[in-house]
């Protein structure tokens, strides 16, 4: 049996990810109590009831005891052999009140004592438990619904053969940093195309960039350097049985130079990773 634990900060997307799962042959239960987990797995893996693939919402709305111990009850999960992966979907506050105030939906933790701002801090700190032992974290914050399932299949139905999936994302930091990175590179120190006039309205997928980054020895340089690097350690997230590795290149705008580089290591990386992928978080 596989069994996707869906969790994450209200408003992020959850419903989105367990509709998706749905059309995709999973059987789903929102706000399933945590401590019915192994239970669930137990009796999802009896032969005369047999359901092969399974998922989970767990989030703020369960017991805070029952979210603390969140860690136990994964541990006696996957020691019953059931494969097991945490989904967490993730959005910055501004962009979460943003959500609720345009929708008007209440946020399961406000009260007459609790505004929305002190709701989202508060549903963060419960939910740290599932948060450190998240497989796969997507940052929703600039996606759309039809984004995001994009994403969600591609990631975690694209991992169903057990192979590690590993995603290249360029990113602006002038937007922030994507909370669902594993590992970070910084390229603003760089040369930058868009003080060119005649390069800046093209991006780093663009020829005219490609020539003009390809021909300066530092981009080469710190290229080579990130290449080499990845080539070293990504067999070694695999072998720690990781199975979603995410890599974010920023630069100041996410267009020009994060790109550049990114589509390269897609180019160059695919020849000994399978099941990798590439997104441009601020490309229009």
């Amino acid at each position: 049996m596989r069994l996707v634990v869906v969790s994450g900060r209200s408003g992020s997307g959850k419903s989105t990810a367990l509709h998706m799962l749905e059309d995709n042959g999973f059987y789903c239960i929102d706000n399933l109590p945590a401590g019915l987990l192994p239970e669930l797995a137990r009796q999802a893996n009896q032969t005369d009831v047999r359901l092969p693939k399974v998922a989970i919402s767990i989030d703020a709305r369960n017991l805070p005891s029952d979210l603390a111990r969140f860690p136990a009850l994964l541990r006696k999960v996957r020691e019953t052999g059931t494969q097991c992966d945490v989904l967490f979907l993730a959005s910055t506050d501004d962009v979460l009140i943003k959500r609720f105030s345009e929708t008007r939906r209440k946020h399961p933790l406000t009260d007459e004592h609790h505004s929305l701002a002190e709701a989202i801090s508060e549903e963060m700190r419960l939910l740290e438990p599932i948060i450190d032992l998240a497989d796969l974290k997507i940052d929703t914050s600039h996606l759309t619904l039809y984004q995001l399932r994009d994403v969600l299949k591609q990631r975690l139905l694209g991992a169903e053969a057990h192979e590690p999936s590993v995603l290249i994302q360029s990113f602006g930091f002038k937007r922030g940093v994507p909370v669902d990175s594993d590992l970070v590179f910084d390229v603003r120190c760089l040369p930058n195309p868009y003080w060119k006039k005649d390069l800046r309205p093209f991006c780093g997928k663009d020829q005219e960039i490609r020539d003009y980054l390809g021909a300066e020895p530092e981009v080469e340089e710190m290229y080579q350097d990130i290449r080499q690097f990845l080539e070293k350690w990504l067999p070694r997230y695999a072998a720690g049985e990781r199975s979603y590795t995410t890599i974010s290149i920023g630069c100041t705008g996410g267009h020009h130079r994060s790109v550049y580089i990114a589509e390269r290591l897609l180019k160059e990386l695919s020849a000994n990773t399978s099941n990798l992928l590439i997104r441009h978080r601020d490309l229009p």
